[in-house]
């Protein structure tokens, strides 16, 4: 048996932030991430003004993160369409290019990371690893992201009846795509589901579709719903039209809504661990590096026993965020209705301005 104070699982955003503020802080721990090469997450391309000063305060300026700087949100509802500015500018970016500047900062602040290493399982106290062997720690920072670990996974019942899937394509680069996303991040509304693009630092964008199983079980599969959307929604055709060809990657039953909503000591839940933010809110990635700078905040102050008035505090933070994305989406998923409320947004952008405000977290606690 291995033993180390602190052990994170998962080098994505939101462990990556925890490993640098441990490093920063001098306290003895270790991350596992399983991928040996840092690939392209589903999703996650949107970097709110919120999560850019969170970065900062890692040492990740946004000149780093490449030229896609967002300024603006379009909506597309049926052949209707709003448009505001964000209240900050914003950025879109690969989550390859993300986690690379997240692990590398890491690294160089003196973290210890192992790559390549699957963790099968999971407790409060320790994780067995795909050889067999067993890692016991004081404190464990479960930041595996969408992806569930044995012993410590999400609750089924928070998927519900109708489970929500994750859909991505890759978009351009092309100068005709430029011209029709440029410095915006677009959603598109349709039946039980919406879509997402953003343009990100090679010149992509990146198209990411949250679907309900139903929709997608009518369609048939990925191909024909793609299809079909294309057909229904002229706007999201013209995008669509520079999809680079391959695989659609996706992930299921996503569990949009859920909170941890109580803590245990020595378990820090971090990220989509802690909380799930309906995607349509852009702040996914924001809940994933505050939740890591506030975990190891709290256990450098506090130690292992710190974890439970941090996840409680983390819950509610979390409670308002989440909550008002869902009411967001649940007007979002129906056509008829988002068309009806998508003329207030338009001719009173300050609903978009407060709604983006009001869905926002940082590093701080408030």
């Amino acid at each position: 048996m291995r033993r180390t104070p602190a052990l994170i699982v998962g080098g994505g955003p939101a462990g990556a932030s925890a490993a640098i503020r441990l490093a920063l802080a001098g306290a003895p721990h270790l991350l596992l991430e399983r991928s040996r090469e840092t690939g392209d997450a589903l999703c996650g391309g949107f970097l709110s003004w919120r999560t850019l000063e969170s970065l900062a305060s890692l040492g990740i300026m946004p000149d780093a993160l490449g030229p896609a700087r967002v300024t603006r949100v379009r909506l597309f509802a049926g052949d209707r369409i709003a448009e505001a500015p964000l209240p900050r500018p914003a950025h879109g970016v690969s989550r390859r290019h993300l986690d690379t500047l997240l692990l590398a900062r890491a690294a160089d602040a003196g973290a210890a990371i192992e790559r390549g290493v699957t963790v099968r399982e999971t407790t409060s106290r320790a994780a067995r690893l795909h050889d067999g062997t067993t890692i016991a720690a004081d404190a464990l920072f479960l930041a595996s992201g969408k992806h569930d670990i044995r012993g410590l996974a999400r609750p089924e019942s928070a998927r519900g009846a109708d489970p929500t899937l994750g859909l991505r394509v890759r978009l351009g680069p092309s100068p005709t795509l430029d011209a029709l996303v440029g410095d915006t991040i677009e959603l598109h509304l349709f039946d039980r589901g919406y879509a997402g693009i953003v343009r990100q630092e090679d010149g992509t964008a990146n198209l990411c579709m949250a679907v309900h199983r139903s929709r997608l079980s009518a369609a048939g599969d990925p191909e024909k719903l793609l299809a079909e959307l294309g057909a229904e929604r002229p706007h999201l055709a013209d995008r669509l039209a520079w999809r680079v060809p391959g695989a659609i990657d996706a992930v299921a039953n996503i569990p949009y809504g859920w909170r941890a909503r109580t803590g245990e000591s020595g378990l820090f839940r971090l990220g989509d661990q802690a909380g799930v933010i309906p995607s349509l809110a852009g702040e996914g990635m924001g809940i994933a590096i505050a939740s890591g700078i506030r975990a190891a905040q709290a256990y450098v102050r506090g130690g292992a026993p710190a974890a439970g008035a941090f996840q409680r505090r983390l819950a509610g933070d979390l409670a308002r965020p989440i909550g008002i994305a869902g009411l967001v989406r649940d007007v979002a998923e129906r056509p008829a209705l988002a068309r009806t409320l998508l003329p207030l947004a338009h001719h009173a952008p300050v609903l978009i301005d407060l709604l983006a405000r009001a869905t926002r977290i940082g590093a701080n606690p408030v």
